[in-house]
């Protein structure tokens, strides 16, 4: 899985920012990681982390331990771990989660559950990250735009 969004465009070259497909291996092994601590890793051990699969439960504590080492080797510190959803709401076609239905309605789009069952695993996971208070959303728009999700709310055409 190494896929790189439209809508990160801007750092892909450098990795100055963590990109979505890492973000996704850090929910899936555990691992909360700071921009901070992914600057102190040189673009090599960066590369690393977009590239090393992290699917499999032998590749996902793989993964965990190369960024432990990575962190503990950076920053002196152990890294902080993070809880592992059992059942996280991108792993479900089914459902929009409200954080995601509700920033739709904000930029004006109708999000159809179809359009949500069509999406891939990461593309959910995309949406549900940059649909949270905590993040900066400026790239939600893009995102479903990129995802082909952009359909105005009838009282928006």
């Amino acid at each position: 899985m190494n896929h790189f969004f439209h809508f990160e465009a801007d750092f892909v070259n450098s990795l100055r920012c963590i990109p979505m497909q890492v973000r996704f291996k850090l929910d899936t092994c555990g691992i909360k990681l700071k921009l901070v601590q992914w600057h102190n890793f040189d673009q090599q051990e960066r590369q690393a982390l977009v590239e090393m699969p992290c699917t499999t439960p032998v590749e996902i504590q793989t993964y965990r331990e190369f960024l432990r080492h990575l962190v503990k080797e950076h920053t002196g510190l152990e890294a902080t771990d993070l809880a592992i959803e059992p059942d996280p709401p991108w792993m479900s076609s089914k459902v929009i989660p409200d954080s995601v239905q509700e920033k739709a309605e904000e930029v004006g789009i109708a999000l159809l559950s179809e359009q949500w069952a069509n999406l891939s695993i990461l593309q959910r996971f995309v949406l549900i990250k940059l649909s949270r208070p905590s993040h900066e959303n400026k790239n939600f728009l893009p995102a479903l735009e990129e995802f082909d999700l952009v359909k105005k709310l009838p009282n928006e055409q």
